[in-house]
């Protein structure tokens, strides 16, 4: 890793369309401007990475607004920023080729000067699927594939070349120069909390994990996590867990009721603010304690208000120099 594995490390969201947030901002340029501000700022700011979503139609439903593609959006901010680290929260990995997205990653790493942190996870937006033509396999077949995929992409980023025959991926011989910055590798953040399957994934492979749920939840897959990485001789301690919720900051309380539900997913106030960082400044703080203490060591949060950026300027202020 980047950094010590102990540090609080913390992410914001550039905002790309996809959860709507642009609707407001005329034309695609002015949208994308915005985008670019909001990295700058998150930079300037002392976040230590920013994040894009891997999807192409926006949420709840597809609305036909402007959704800027995740690893073109990598590839240009990665050259209008100089120190923040790069992340996908997360990449779908039936959108690419294993093959191609060790390229893309290598490629990527290599033009922001070594600061690439991968995301990768299993897949789930049907619509996203059948609207651009990829099979929908079973979720089963569909972790299968993610893991073949973290095997081919760490071995085409450290060997010369790479050859392998898996049960959903076929490769002989493939190469990929250059090879990234980062030595021995950048880090691979795995997202998804199946217990079963995905965790087992991580426990393997991942030097980030990403899941999240209320803390009895969060804590049951930090123990199911643990459990995986007995099984496989791993010490889980060499994995950052992460929790990637919502977050909304008001200085008082009576602005945070005024905002009502922000929530992309139509939850209603109570369960959107219980099960995301929504409150006051040191409501927020308070919550993100009691994620530390459950294990977590990183918070790559959505901020509920954009384009707005009272929220990523109080995360960043008055909450992230307590954890530091």
């Amino acid at each position: 890793m980047a950094m010590n594995d102990s540090e609080i490390v913390f992410g914001a969201f550039v905002p790309q369309g996809w959860k709507m947030e642009l609707v407001g901002i005329d034309g695609a340029v002015d949208k994308w401007n915005k985008a670019v501000e909001v990295a700058q700022l998150a930079e300037r700011l002392g976040y230590d990475s920013i994040w894009v979503y891997d999807h192409f139609h926006n949420v709840p439903r597809p609305a036909h607004e402007a959704v800027f593609e995740c690893w073109t959006t990598m590839a240009a901010i990665s050259q209008l920023t100089s120190t923040i680290r790069l992340g996908q929260m997360v990449g779908c990995n039936s959108y690419r080729n294993p093959g191609v997205l060790a390229k893309i990653t290598s490629n990527v790493d290599v033009i922001s000067g070594g600061r690439l942190d991968w995301g990768i996870g299993a897949g789930w937006y049907e619509n996203e699927y059948r609207a651009f033509g990829f099979d929908f396999p079973k979720p089963k077949d569909r972790i299968g594939m993610l893991e073949e995929t973290v095997q081919i992409v760490r071995s085409m980023w450290t060997e010369p070349e790479t050859t392998f025959s898996g049960q959903y991926y076929d490769l002989k011989r493939a190469n990929c120069d250059p090879k990234p910055l980062q030595q021995p590798a950048p880090p691979i953040w795995i997202g998804g909390g199946g217990e079963q399957l995905t965790l087992r994934v991580v426990a393997k492979y991942a030097d980030c994990s990403n899941f999240g749920g209320p803390p009895e939840a969060f804590a049951r897959k930090r123990d199911v996590l643990r459990e995986h990485c007995a099984a496989v001789g791993r010490d889980p301690d060499a994995i950052r867990m992460t929790w990637s919720p919502e977050v909304f900051i008001r200085r008082t309380e009576a602005e945070v009721d005024a905002a009502g539900s922000l929530a992309v997913w139509g939850q209603p106030v109570d369960e959107w603010r219980a099960n995301n960082l929504v409150g006051t400044v040191e409501q927020v703080a308070e919550k993100m304690r009691s994620y530390v203490e459950l294990g977590c060591r990183g918070f790559v949060p959505w901020c509920s208000d954009y384009p707005d950026t009272e929220t990523l300027e109080l995360l960043a202020t008055e909450i992230m120099p307590e954890f530091r």
